[in-house]
């Protein structure tokens, strides 16, 4: 992920097949029509930037048929040079969260993919197979810790009472498990275990404090929420602090909007933004 950044900046581009979005860009509300929007957001990116997060649950809503659109949509990322994050939000445990992983991350799978976002309700621990698997095959999984939901912030903000993680918030204790698994597995750089951080929250009251990174196996950050939610990519340095240079800045409806003719120009606009931004 680090060679992607130095090569092609931390832009992240959505794709996101709204029912909306399809009729906006002239397609059917059907799979052929994701799989067609889906490409061409592939072909827009290529080029321009490193990675595209595709979010399954607008090909699932299809069934097999949107499954195979968007295998054909990854092929296209591969051969485009792209790293893909699914953005699947899976969490399990035992054998189960063990299949999840084996059918985004492992090698030759029809849905593989570079990373894969999952969610932690059931423990940290839990998704133990999921992280072998990711560090085995040089892939990433990025844990919810903060999101931008107000549903969420109850949960997230709660205060652990027992334990070793007593005094904590659920966020900050999703953020440290993500960063002693990266401490341990000896990553100089930029771990493979990260963490999703809404870019519209204050982070403090969650319980984190991102002033100072770690001197080694940095902790990567998904952040959604930069354009249509409102954060703004000159931000970033404000936002994330220390651990600004791991954040991968996603974007996808403020770029998907401005329709098919458009969203080449839109996407080097935001590169050209978060270049300045980055330093």
């Amino acid at each position: 992920m680090e060679k992607t950044f130095s090569v092609h900046g931390q832009v992240c581009v959505g794709i996101d097949p709204h029912a909306w979005l399809l009729t906006e860009w002239g397609l059917p509300d059907t799979a052929a029509g994701a799989e067609a929007f889906g490409r061409q957001v592939v072909a827009a990116a290529a080029g321009q930037v490193g990675l595209v997060k595709p979010q399954v649950a607008f090909y699932e809503r299809f069934g097999s048929a949107g499954y195979v659109a968007l295998e054909r949509v990854l092929a296209d990322a591969r051969a485009a040079g792209l790293l893909t994050i699914a953005d699947v939000k899976r969490g399990d445990l035992g054998t189960s969260v063990e299949a999840y992983g084996q059918a985004w991350l492992g090698e030759g799978a029809p849905l593989e993919v570079d990373a894969i976002t999952v969610n932690a309700y059931m423990g940290v621990g839990s998704l133990e197979p999921v992280f072998t698997l990711a560090a085995e095959t040089g892939k990433g999984v990025f844990v919810l810790a903060a999101t931008s939901n107000p549903e969420a912030a109850e949960l997230q903000r709660a205060v652990i009472t027992e334990g070793e993680q007593a005094g904590q918030t659920v966020a900050r204790s999703v953020f440290d498990a993500a960063g002693e698994r990266n401490a341990r597995s000896g990553a100089s750089s930029i771990g493979s275990v990260g963490v999703v951080l809404g870019a519209t929250l204050d982070l403090a009251t969650f319980g984190l404090d991102l002033s100072k990174a770690p001197t080694r196996g940095l902790t990567p950050i998904l952040a959604p929420g930069f354009g249509h939610q409102g954060a703004k990519v000159a931000e970033l340095r404000n936002l994330y602090g220390g651990y600004a240079q791991g954040v991968i800045v996603s974007e996808s409806r403020s770029m998907l909007a401005v329709g098919p003719d458009r969203i080449k120009q839109a996407i080097a606009r935001r590169v050209v933004e978060a270049g300045a931004a980055r330093g």
